[in-house]
């Protein structure tokens, strides 16, 4: 409590003196027109402002920079790439800006905490401009608590068609050879964060779902599958540990950065998303425009984009057991089958190409705002 109390004060000394000014008209702001205001962290709040940031600027230059110091913003649209952010920096700053936040996952059920921060975020909806939303479950749940309509709007998360594409057959060859991966393993994808923290991640984020993870590959195995786990992404403490006890080889690599990803999924031969709650995620899209077969729990944009059996698989609870024989669905299809499903999931995620995403976002919801 001290700890946010403190923050809070040193936060609120940092903006005062420009939303000061601002009020005064002693300053206006040195600023492209939108500020999109992203993480420090090189995570997904980064990707998509960064994204979203130079899809716009082909379009419009010098129209959105993204910033991790939204303190000296006056006049100007500003976009929080997160809900969270928001909150923290919201109630500080110049009232002449128009402000904007993207909301992508949370319920109260997530637990006592995340039932308050709801509660002060709806709380917060009369001083935004726009809330922004990826998935048609968290649209209408927003509706549903009262977001108005008008204030609401859905964009999915992207993902860049261009650069996530199939591999060749050369191309898979090399990359599994360089992970050491077996001929005959059959390579199963989680491509997140999903322990508490940075650090070694033993204390799982059960939000994502990596108890679920662990025991589908445990049912796979149990199956007569011979499953291997590629994993990637930090605080993937936990699920290692599991698949350790249970017997389960896997990769675990960090990426360099959001592009270095590409060649990680050219070595799958399945994705699986299982988490509680999500708002996209990306490795969804970035799955789907692999060429990489897809099994998810019903949770963010996977009820959008999956049709189950057509562009990948999708069950409606909560275990591994269920991911499992979904899994057992799709790599028992035939070549000719599992081409097809391929085909038409990646015709189905070019609605989130980035150049999509980005001109949603300048049409949507900052050309308006501008002109304000």
């Amino acid at each position: 409590m001290l700890k946010t109390v403190l923050r809070q004060t040193y936060m609120g000394a940092r903006c005062f003196p420009w939303r000061l000014a601002g009020a005064t008209g002693l300053y206006s702001g040195l600023h492209t027109p939108v500020q999109f205001v992203i993480e420090n962290a090189d995570w997904a709040i980064r990707w998509v402002g960064e994204h979203i940031r130079d899809e716009i600027n082909l379009l419009r230059p010098d129209t959105v920079e993204t910033t991790i110091q939204p303190q000296r913003i006056v006049s100007r649209v500003v976009h929080f790439g997160s809900q969270y952010m928001w909150l923290a920096w919201g109630h500080l700053l110049s009232r002449r800006n128009r402000y904007v936040t993207s909301f992508f996952h949370g319920k109260p059920e997530d637990g006592a905490e995340v039932g308050r921060h709801i509660d002060r975020f709806l709380a917060s909806v009369p001083r935004l401009s726009a809330v922004v939303t990826a998935a048609g479950l968290i649209e209408n749940r927003l509706l549903e608590w009262g977001v108005p309509r008008e204030k609401l709007v859905r964009i999915p998360i992207g993902v860049d068609t261009r650069a996530f594409v199939p591999p060749t057959p050369e191309q898979r060859t090399a990359v599994r050879l360089r992970f050491g991966i077996p001929c005959g393993a059959v390579v199963v994808g989680s491509f997140q964060k999903d322990g508490m923290g940075w650090g070694d991640g033993m204390a799982p984020k059960l939000i994502k779902g990596p108890d679920i993870y662990v025991d589908a590959m445990r049912a796979m195995k149990a199956a007569g599958i011979p499953v291997m786990a590629f994993l990637t992404g930090p605080a993937r403490g936990y699920v290692k540990q599991g698949l350790e006890r249970a017997g389960i080889p896997f990769v675990h690599t960090f990426a360099r950065s959001h592009l270095d990803l590409l060649t990680c999924y050219h070595a799958l031969d399945l994705y699986v998303v299982s988490s509680r709650e999500e708002g996209g995620p990306m490795g969804l899209m970035e799955s789907m425009a692999s060429a990489v077969p897809v099994v998810s729990t019903s949770v963010g944009m996977g009820p959008d984009l999956i049709v189950d059996g057509v562009s990948g698989g999708l069950v409606n609870g909560f275990s591994g057991e269920e991911l499992a024989l979904k899994a057992g669905q799709l790599l028992s299809m035939s070549p000719d089958e599992a081409s097809r499903l391929k085909q038409v999931a990646g015709s189905a995620v070019k609605v989130a190409d980035w150049s999509v995403v980005g001109r949603s976002h300048w049409e949507q919801v900052y050309q308006h705002l501008i002109r304000q």
